[in-house]
């Protein structure tokens, strides 16, 4: 060692240091790869991404070739730095002091942060090529590999760890994918990326919050006059209407008013009869039922329109499959003027809409941010916030909103004025004058 020449040492460190820094760059470009490109990747054929891959399969020993490796080398420079200092200066400490902090400067500059910072940004360019290096290698390190694991799994055991990591698939939770989605919104149409974020929200809706109410549903009476039966028919916005005797909540079936073509019989001959012969055994779903969950049942059962009932068994309203998908597409179907709520935009940048309008509907249209959590209409945000009947031209404000009664009828609220955030306080200001 002593007979090295100087031009000897140096090669020699700047081979140790290429190899360090090509381990340093390796282990962090491995690890930085995205997953799912990765299998993306490997679907489609890319012989560099199928190696990588199948190294990523055996991280463990992946990592450990890769730290044996990189240290050894690093160690093999430390020392042959020092070698160098004591054969040009002597044991001089001053001198070892200067090598050692030397070869340290080197080491950190450019084997640790440089390559690990390219390896991090680039890792698919990098981490490709080097997986023909790595897999030969990983196969030829494997004795010294097993033989190290022997001692780290004793250590293991000692401090009460398992001593083997179970491979597991990396899962991303629903947030974790939202989040993904949101991230990603320069690769995906904004269309898209609206339904995929509609999506992951459907295990949270339920079917209470996209149902037509009890009070809007368009049904059939069939203890009601031949001539009221025949002219709800004629003029039904539906092609399924519920049917019940007497009261709502005994619904005996749904028609579907394609079976009434089936008939003999013109639409002025029907009789109740002829109606309960070609009924439809109706649905009925727990109120509560996620969006999601019922979607399943509608596809199993091969339904596309359920009846809402409480823990009572009463009715509280109907929801068809277009309900559900309107919430992951937006709306596509026409409504009947029974269930179409009514907004109109005024020139002050208001909004005239009807108390029975979802809340959700209205955050959605107009960009709101009304709660969810409790009232799914505005009528009933407005009767829990004020706790009685208001009378027209009451103005209160619910959040950040300052909602003004226009118009109440019995026991609702029929219409309402919402302000934009600018008004509110003039608003407010002036329903406080006399």
């Amino acid at each position: 060692m002593e007979n090295l020449s100087v031009s000897t040492i140096v090669l020699s460190l700047i081979v140790l240091l290429v190899l360090s820094a090509f381990f340093s760059i390796s282990e962090t470009s491995m690890m930085a790869l995205n997953r799912y490109r990765l299998k993306h990747l490997v679907e489609t054929g890319n012989r560099g991404a199928r190696l990588t891959h199948a190294l990523l399969a055996q991280t463990d020993r992946l990592l450990s070739v890769i730290l044996i490796c990189n240290n050894l080398v690093n160690a093999a420079a430390a020392t042959l730095t020092a070698v160098a200092t004591v054969q040009l200066f002597g044991e001089n400490e001053y001198a070892l002091a200067a090598g050692t902090a030397t070869i340290t400067f080197l080491l950190v500059v450019f084997c640790e942060i440089t390559p690990k910072v390219i390896g991090a940004t680039h890792p698919e360019k990098i981490a490709f090529p080097l997986a023909y290096i790595l897999t030969p290698l990983l196969k030829l390190g494997y004795p010294l590999v097993w033989f190290t694991n022997l001692f780290v799994r004793v250590l293991l055991r000692t401090l009460g760890f398992p001593d083997r990591m179970a491979q597991q698939e990396t899962q991303l939770s629903l947030p974790e994918l939202r989040t993904l989605v949101l991230e990603a919104s320069h690769f995906i149409p904004q269309k898209h990326q609206s339904i995929l974020l509609n999506l992951f929200e459907l295990e949270k809706i339920t079917v209470d919050d996209v149902m037509t109410p009890r009070n809007q549903l368009e049904a059939i009476n069939l203890n009601a006059s031949p001539e009221e039966t025949r002219r709800q028919i004629a003029t039904c916005y539906h092609t399924r209407l519920p049917v019940y005797r007497d009261q709502m909540d005994e619904i005996v079936g749904v028609l579907h008013i394609r079976s009434i073509l089936n008939l003999s019989k013109k639409i002025d001959q029907l009789r109740p009869e002829d109606l309960t012969a070609i009924l439809q055994e109706p649905y009925f779903i727990p109120a509560g039922t996620p969006l999601l969950t019922q979607l399943q049942h509608f596809q199993e059962n091969h339904d596309r329109l359920g009846l809402v009932v409480d823990e009572y068994g009463e009715l509280m309203g109907l929801v068809t499959i277009d309900d559900i998908l309107e919430e992951m597409i937006g709306e596509f179907t026409t409504h009947s003027r029974l269930t179409s709520g009514v907004i109109h935009r005024q020139p002050d940048g208001s909004a005239l809409v009807e108390g029975s309008l979802p809340l959700r509907e209205l955050n959605r249209k107009l960009h709101l941010n009304f709660p969810l959590d409790g009232p799914k209409t505005l009528n009933g945000l407005i009767l829990e916030q004020l706790q009685d009947i208001p009378e027209p031209g009451t103005t209160i404000l619910v959040g950040d909103y300052a909602l003004e009664i226009v118009q109440t009828q019995e026991k609702v609220v029929k219409s309402v004025r919402i302000y934009p955030h600018q008004k509110e306080n003039e608003v407010l200001n002036n329903a406080d004058k006399p």
